[in-house]
């Protein structure tokens, strides 16, 4: 059975009462990006034992309302933290890529140890993994720590017909509580013309062209496809960087709502090996997160041959770039590019759409 919202707050905070740290204190969660993050590790300014009660506390505060979260596995996470402090205080060479960064997987990717691996349902619960996904051997091998699993459509959405984005049985309905506009949050992310709102769960008023404008959340909106929960938790700052699963648009779809970024890898690129999937010709792991950099980061640490999904990885494996996907990163990539926008697909939204559109198109041209 579930444990209630308000008993899995009131547990978590008397656990973090003395975890945090006075370094962590001062660490501006929000927005915090693997960069900023070791930043504050190389500084001295944070620990990642500090930066796990941080997101602790913070889906323990969100979480009630989002139910984005599925199970959390406090006492791994900080004793991984603790590992990876001692690692960095007797380390005089370059920590992994991940070192330290907290990442939430998707229910249907499975982990050694106390948490199950359950695609959402009621079936499987107590049947924990011997050994960990392919994906997540890599993610700890990069220094990650893992905090828990997000929700998602029961099964990865083929229960069945008529079935709400986002729901299971253990995880409840993951929703949004405000919504970021596809298109606004296209251009924060990718072409900086607007300042990012802080948080996704404050309402706030920003002067965009001249116009007083709402925050561009729409609060009833859909988490759209299965992969909601990972997509959630990024958007809503739960952890540093989540991973997702698609057969066809639940990374890309989650992404695009809750106004985060995604990678599809090609099939074979990540193993599958440990994975709860529903196609082997369609089905990839790929990452959830709040910025391109991340994003990259978190795919560079994934990709790779895997023994027990050799038919895909042996083939795709050979196409990873030498130096890494890091190297095509370009602030300015996008600059004096011209967007175009495919309106008659996103309908739900037009008349939202029709609104921004064009000053988007503007500002980029004249960028």
């Amino acid at each position: 059975m579930a444990m209630p919202p308000s008993l899995r707050f009131l547990l978590l905070m008397l656990l973090l009462a003395g975890s945090g740290g006075a370094t962590a204190a001062a660490f501006d969660l929000e927005e915090a990006t693997i960069d900023s993050i070791h930043r504050a590790f190389a500084a001295g300014e944070l620990t990642s034992r500090g930066l796990v009660g941080l997101y602790l506390r913070r889906i323990a505060s969100l979480d009630p309302e989002l139910h984005a979260i599925i199970e959390l596995d406090p006492d791994g996470a900080l004793a991984a933290a603790d590992r990876a402090d001692a690692t960095a205080l007797s380390s005089s060479g370059a920590l992994p890529l991940l070192h330290g960064v907290p990442v939430l997987l998707k229910d249907n990717i499975a982990a050694a140890g106390a948490l199950n691996a359950t695609a959402g349902s009621l079936a499987i619960v107590g049947s924990r993994a011997a050994r960990d996904a392919g994906v997540v051997e890599r993610l700890r091998r990069a220094g990650a720590v893992l905090l828990g699993t997000a929700s998602l459509s029961e099964w990865c959405n083929f229960r069945g017909p008529g079935i709400p984005a986002g729901w299971s049985p253990r995880g409840g309905q993951g929703r949004v509580r405000l919504y970021r506009f596809l298109f606004l949050g296209f251009a924060n992310r990718f072409l900086g013309f607007f300042s990012a709102p802080r948080t996704v769960v404050t309402m706030q008023r920003r002067l965009i062209f001249g116009w007083l404008m709402q925050n561009p959340y729409v609060p009833w909106a859909t988490t759209c496809s299965s992969s909601s929960g990972s997509a959630i938790t990024a958007a809503a700052n739960m952890a540093a960087v989540t991973l997702g699963t698609e057969t066809d648009g639940s990374i890309m779809c989650p992404s695009s709502y809750n106004s985060v970024v995604g990678i599809k890898p090609t099939v074979g690129l990540t193993s599958r090996s440990g994975v709860i999937i529903i196609s082997p010709r369609m089905d990839t792991v790929g990452p959830i997160a709040r910025t391109v950099s991340d994003a990259v980061h978190v795919l560079e640490a994934i990709v790779g041959h895997d023994p027990r999904d050799a038919e895909a990885t042996s083939m795709a494996s050979k196409y990873i770039p030498e130096c890494g996907y890091r190297q095509f990163s370009n602030l300015d990539g996008l600059r004096g590019k011209r967007l175009g926008i495919l309106r008659k697909v996103f309908s739900e939204h037009f008349d939202i759409m029709r609104y921004f559109a064009n000053a988007i198109i503007i500002c980029f041209i004249c960028k």
